[in-house]
């Protein structure tokens, strides 16, 4: 979710992210994240981007030029990447060696995959 501000609106954020607020916290599908005070505005209207995000367990990225924020997926569901690690990788090179994607650790590397189906 893109926002311009810190504090989002409720609906906007449900609308955005699939989670649901409720009086036991957020919740997503079968998961319900208790939130601690200052997450919600008093009246409940809005959030506070930044305690929910350390709560749920989601990014948060700020463009102080642009002023925008960014959250991203929690990763309290377990079906967001909780890091930047890919597993181990063997597959024959050109000339039937073995290559281990491990030879390139320390290095930026971009991973093309493509099937004809």
């Amino acid at each position: 979710m893109l926002a311009t501000s810190l504090d989002v609106e409720t609906a906007a954020y449900e609308a955005a992210s699939g989670w649901h607020l409720r009086p036991e916290g957020a919740c997503r599908g079968e998961v319900c994240v208790p939130l601690p005070d200052g997450v919600r505005t008093e009246d409940g209207a809005r959030l506070h981007l930044d305690k929910l995000a350390e709560r749920i367990g989601a990014p948060l990225v700020h463009d102080p030029e642009r002023g925008m924020y960014a959250i991203g997926p929690s990763t309290v569901s377990g079906h967001a990447l909780a890091t930047a690690e890919a597993p181990e990788l063997e597959l024959p090179d050109l000339d039937g060696n073995v290559f281990r994607l491990s030879s390139l650790h320390g290095q930026k590397v971009l991973l093309v995959a493509w099937a004809s189906w």
